[in-house]
């Protein structure tokens, strides 16, 4: 039982941060492999989503993450 003196414990404060990983040389599978490799070392519970674009033959893959 918790002493009526004691305050709670606060929660960890958690950021929205991101990597991004981008190249107009390197084909889609090794960008998708490197951001899934970093991804991987986050573990599941701090990826927030994996988002990717194209632009002019400009690959970009964005890991979203909590840290």
């Amino acid at each position: 039982m918790e002493s009526p003196n004691r305050a709670p414990l606060a929660e960890p404060v958690l950021n929205v941060h991101f990597r991004v990983f981008r190249s107009s040389m390197t084909s889609w599978n090794n960008l998708f492999a490197e951001a899934a490799q970093f991804a991987s070392s986050l573990g599941r519970e701090r990826v927030i989503s994996i988002s990717h674009s194209s632009d002019h033959n400009d690959g970009v893959v964005t890991v979203w993450y909590w840290a």
